[in-house]
């Protein structure tokens, strides 16, 4: 099975819950090195002749539109990641519809093709989000990956299906992917597990995954192959969450893409159109 490699595409000050990131009305002066960094992944991907998904802020979409048009005309596949990095749980249902129309609007107008895909900032649909799927089948999508199948920072929700499924209709979802470890569930295999994990474990664990017969989802932000870009102030736990082993991404993301089949989300749907078994969100 073909495990699926996705960019949250966003630029270095879009961290969630830290006091020290400037509000958004002051966004654009901020020094930028989102182009730089997305770029390079794509050279990346390029060179070992592989396809990914990017989800883009509609906000770095607006701004870099010719991010949008490179990625699209390399073969990947564009999605939307929200317009403005909010938290799900942060807005109203009427908020969140109104933003994810407004976001696959931006990415359709700029590469005139249709957007199908959705996945939130910090993964923070929740129980306290229970229309987070209907409005998301409202605005047009077909699929998302934002369930974060246990409790996390910014959200998560614990639930029973850790494979993709069909949530409603044709409507599916991808999980992320988590593993089953002595001490519970886990991931492995985005962010800063990437970073703060030894490759031999995300190897080991994604095979695992495959095994179980799930494709491994993996994810990365572009600043993360950037270990010399501007630093947030935050508590220590967070600053070595979110900095720490960022000279590690690039060497892992290449033995990744080494290792293991890639395809789009798209490109799965179509493949393995029998795969998909009908589920909810249950909690374990």
């Amino acid at each position: 099975m073909k495990s699926i490699f996705s960019i949250d595409v966003e630029d270095w000050f879009h961290i969630l819950d830290v006091k020290s990131v400037a509000p958004f009305s002051e966004w654009d002066s901020i020094p930028s090195r989102v182009e730089r960094n997305f770029i390079k992944l794509l050279d990346i991907f390029s060179e070992n002749k592989t396809l990914t998904t990017c989800f883009f802020l509609g906000w770095i979409a607006e701004k870099y539109p010719d991010l949008v048009k490179e990625a699209y005309e390399r073969g990947h596949e564009i999605a939307s990641h929200g317009y403005k990095h909010d938290l799900i749980y942060n807005l109203t249902p009427g908020e969140f519809y109104q933003d994810a129309v407004k976001t696959k609007d931006i990415l359709e107008n700029i590469i005139s093709d249709e957007i199908i895909g959705y996945r939130a900032a910090g993964f923070s649909n929740t129980e306290n989000t229970p229309w987070f799927f209907d409005k998301l089948i409202e605005a047009g999508y077909k699929y998302d990956s934002s369930l974060f199948p246990m409790p996390r920072h910014h959200g998560g929700m614990k639930s029973s299906q850790l494979a993709p499924f069909k949530y409603c209709n044709d409507f599916i979802e991808f999980p992320i992917s988590l593993v089953k470890t002595i001490s519970g569930y886990k991931c492995f295999f985005g962010g800063g597990y990437i970073r703060h994990n030894h490759y031999f474990v995300i190897k080991n664990k994604a095979y695992k995954v495959l095994n179980d017969n799930r494709p491994v989802i993996f994810y990365v932000h572009p600043r993360e192959i950037d270990p010399k870009h501007p630093r947030l102030k935050m508590n220590l736990v967070r600053y070595i969450k979110s900095y720490g082993y960022l000279n590690t991404t690039e060497i892992k993301i290449k033995k990744i893409l080494k290792d293991f089949k890639m395809t789009t989300f798209k490109a799965f749907i179509s493949e393995n159109c029998n795969y998909f078994n009908q589920g909810e969100i249950n909690d374990i």
